[in-house]
């Protein structure tokens, strides 16, 4: 008879694969450099897989495929934004107090990741089927946290009468921030969100 063969379970990774979430996070971390730098279809699975120092088979054990660490980039980037609003637009401040941090909050998430949002605003479309349509929906609980703080100052009295327009503007106001921003100018990311919290205002409230 033939040697045994080995049997593994289903799921299990070999015990050669690094184990835990140090790993992954050293290969995501990797991921959005390289990505950041090179543009997704310019960066290769193997060359992800020397820069974090795992072999090219415990690698896909813990990204499963390219598409879904990309994936998983983005994923993270809007849903710690969301994360970071929804807490705000939850609070009990003024709607003009929400306005203001959600303009603070999303300005120094630009200024803080820049290579996430190069990756986000470049690479997003390289997303398939349900990842596609999964950070398509966390775009859009984004855009509705930012309505529910219009819509709660409108009911309030204290802004004019908005549509969802006026939140793609707002967002797109905060998004500008990435193309021009550098951490060597002249105004902190604080500085910038009151000058656009201060342009937002005098367009929206009564």
């Amino acid at each position: 008879m033939g040697a045994k063969a080995t049997v593994r379970s289903v799921g299990r990774p070999p015990k050669e694969v690094p184990q835990g979430e140090a790993t992954r996070k050293r290969i995501h971390q990797v991921a959005v450099r390289l990505f950041a730098e090179r543009g997704y279809h310019g960066t290769g699975v193997a060359e992800i897989g020397r820069a974090a120092g795992v072999r090219q088979g415990a690698l896909y054990y813990h990204i499963g495929s390219k598409e879904e660490l990309l994936f998983e980039v983005l994923k993270r980037h809007v849903a710690e934004s969301l994360r970071g609003e929804s807490a705000i637009a939850d609070g009990d401040r003024p709607p003009a107090e929400k306005l203001r941090l959600l303009i603070t909050h999303h300005v120094a998430t630009i200024a803080d990741r820049r290579d996430d949002v190069v990756i986000y605003l470049r690479e997003q479309d390289k997303l398939t089927g349900e990842r596609a349509d999964e950070l398509q929906r966390l775009r859009e609980e984004v855009e509705s946290v930012w309505w529910r703080v219009l819509r709660e100052g409108m009911a309030a009295g204290v802004f004019r009468p908005v549509e969802r327009v006026e939140v793609n503007g707002l967002l797109g106001l905060a998004n500008s921030v990435f193309y021009w921003y550098r951490p060597s100018g002249p105004l902190e990311p604080e500085e910038i969100a009151e000058r656009f919290f201060a342009l937002a205002a005098h367009g929206i409230t009564i």
